[in-house]
């Protein structure tokens, strides 16, 4: 049924478009509060059951100049649904994938993360599978780990990329996986409340007939998400995002933002559950990746904008990011202190680290560092496997 007046549309729909507003803010649209009101009248019209109905009228409305009107229609069907994508955007600045039977093949080469043996036929060639089988499960195994350990500026083939990618999945997954586990155990432990069960004792003479326990009050642990998007990033971010997919789930509170010359809000994109999908719909809506980097200005735009909404004194903040910043390194060095005094964790993850004689000596990264709770590496899948011990302390 069509919706009447913009007070019966709904607080979901209006954090909806709201969220729709500031993503084409990001992407260069000239849009105020007149015309962000005057949509929220268009989705509430009479005969608007679905915000694809709305999409010329909003078109109309919000596009004010050639590139926003060649634009829209990608921004919209990234931001609304996902699924009239029309063309995949590499976040990691290479040719596309391997196409689907490639990545079939290589599937069982996520066997290393997930607990399974290589299928025994996945690199057959002509000969048979009982003279195959034992060589095919000892040179899967090998190939897994070299992978596993490799960096991932160094996986120039189409092909390990795409396995890598994978891979990055099911160690996501079986991460997500081990941290929920241990949730769930922590809620279940139960102590007696001493002090209470003397209390309720008063009533029946001092005998205990009725034991008051505790629970531990369970916080959940909010995660926030700033992920460098800039060209010098750009062998990495793709690998690191297929990962923070997986691993996003398990968090109940979680935001993300891109940053590159500027921070672009992709929450809603990594909630997409097809993996694929979400890089699809982060590409579109965050037009310029690939370009320079503003780390100081697009923690000032955070702080200002964004943190008084997702951070609080349970949330990790994690940043990946070289930290290679155009901006002036006092400017990164006062807005990390401000974000350092708002939230529990500061984690930055920088891919240099992994690299031979690499020392944090770039200004702002140096500026920085007072600021980190945890500096560590992020180029290999190894590593991203290693922050399993610390998330879970957290």
């Amino acid at each position: 049924m069509a919706l009447q007046s913009a007070g019966d549309i709904g607080p979901a729909v209006r954090r909806r478009h709201a969220g729709f507003m500031r993503t084409l803010r990001d992407n260069g649209f000239k849009i105020g509060l007149a015309e962000s009101s005057d949509a929220l009248r268009l989705l509430s019209a009479e005969g608007i059951a679905r915000a694809a109905d709305a999409k010329p009228a909003l078109k109309a409305l919000l596009c004010g100049r050639r590139s926003d009107w060649e634009g829209f229609d990608t921004l919209f069907d990234a931001y609304w649904s996902g699924r009239h994508v029309k063309s995949r955007v590499a976040l990691n600045n290479q040719a596309a994938l391997a196409n689907q039977r490639t990545v079939k093949t290589l599937a069982g080469q996520a066997a290393l993360l997930g607990g399974t043996e290589l299928p025994t036929d996945v690199e057959r060639g002509p000969e048979s599978k009982d003279e195959a089988a034992p060589h095919g499960k000892r040179e899967g195994a090998s190939r897994q780990e070299t992978l596993a350990r490799t960096d991932f500026r160094k996986i120039a083939d189409p092909e390990a990329l795409a396995a890598a990618h994978l891979l990055a999945e099911r160690l996501a997954r079986r991460m997500r996986a081990h941290l929920t586990r241990r949730a769930r155990a922590a809620r279940r432990g139960r102590r007696l409340d001493l002090r209470r069960t003397i209390h309720a004792s008063l009533g029946t003479g001092g005998a205990p007939l009725r034991l008051v326990h505790r629970r531990p009050l369970h916080k959940p642990l909010r995660l926030v998400l700033l992920v460098d998007a800039s060209g010098s990033m750009s062998l990495y971010t793709a690998v690191f995002l297929r990962f923070v997919h997986g691993v996003l789930d398990h968090f109940r509170e979680a935001e993300a933002f891109l940053f590159h010359t500027r921070l672009i809000h992709v929450s809603d994109a990594l909630r997409e559950k097809d993996s694929a999908r979400a890089l699809d719909r982060l590409g579109l809506m965050a037009e310029g990746v690939g370009g320079g980097t503003r780390v100081g200005e697009s923690l000032a735009t955070f702080n200002r904008w964004h943190a008084a909404r997702v951070v609080h004194s349970r949330t990790c903040v994690m940043v990946f990011s070289d930290g290679y910043d155009t901006s002036p390194p006092e400017m990164l060095g006062g807005e990390m202190a401000q974000l350092h005094r708002r939230c529990r964790r500061i984690v930055w993850l920088n891919p240099l680290i992994g690299w031979d004689g690499y020392e944090p000596s770039a200004r702002g990264m140096a500026a920085a560092l007072p600021y980190i709770d945890l500096f560590a590496p992020a180029h290999t899948l190894e590593s991203l496997a290693a922050l399993e011990p610390y998330l879970l302390r957290l």
